[in-house]
């Protein structure tokens, strides 16, 4: 029985793709010099939050996954990053691989409000890994890759941060539900309004609080003595 292990040496952002992706770069070891024709894996990635430290106003960028810092203890639990399947062509001893996540900035998402709130740093991640192994020197043979199979690697913040601006520079993203949709757009077009940052600000605007009138003391005057000259 062959036996496989994994470490990722590396992630970066990957300027190309045509959404948010980062690539991770795994090395692959198999003991032995049994030859492996080809390794088809199963690679789930989860976020460990109690692994690392938090300044004051990471932790309340935190509070609505986490709660107050106090409940912490018991609330810092793993979170789902990605689940991601991957084909390691044929090797013997040890090989490199990408491994190519494709992300979201959806701040619906569990894992992009706990990285969105990280100002720098590293985030600590633990990648296990599962699947089949084709392996052999004079034929195939099929072999299975135990989920017990693991790499703990911190990534960067960094290399979030500049996948993020690479996609969305200097903008924020949510998701709405399409009757809201629907009614900023009627709202957008019944004002005229050039795009949907015009068309929000103008809502803000609207909702905002009107300023309290300026005291006018001659008014004040002429309403307690019912005089107008000075």
């Amino acid at each position: 029985m062959t036996e496989f292990s994994f470490s990722c040496t590396g992630v970066r952002a990957d300027r190309y793709a045509a959404g948010p992706t980062l690539v991770f770069r795994l090395r692959v070891t198999a003991t032995g010099d049994t030859p492996v024709h080809a390794l088809a894996l199963r690679c789930q990635i989860r976020i460990e939050p109690a692994r690392r430290g938090y300044a004051s106003a990471e932790a309340d960028g935190l509070a609505d996954l986490f709660g107050e810092r106090s409940r912490w203890g018991s609330t810092l639990q793993p979170v789902q990053f990605a689940q991601v399947p991957l084909m390691v062509s044929g090797f013997t001893g040890e090989t490199e691989a990408d491994l190519v996540v494709p992300c979201t900035y959806d701040m619906d998402i569990a894992a992009t409000r706990y990285l969105d709130a990280l100002a720098d740093g590293e985030v600590p991640l633990l990648m296990l890994f599962s699947g089949t192994a084709f392996t052999g020197a004079g034929g195939f043979h099929v072999e299975p890759v135990p989920w017990d199979r693991e790499a703990v690697f911190r990534m960067p913040v960094a290399a979030w941060r500049e996948m993020v601006e690479q996609h969305f520079p200097g903008c924020g993203w949510i998701r709405l539900p399409r009757d809201t949709m629907d009614a900023l757009l009627a709202y957008r077009s019944r004002h005229a309004l050039p795009s949907w940052e015009a068309t929000v600000a103008a809502l803000l605007d609207d909702t905002a609080p009107a300023a309290p009138p300026k005291s006018d003391p001659l008014r004040a005057l002429t309403a307690t003595t019912g005089r107008t000259d000075p």
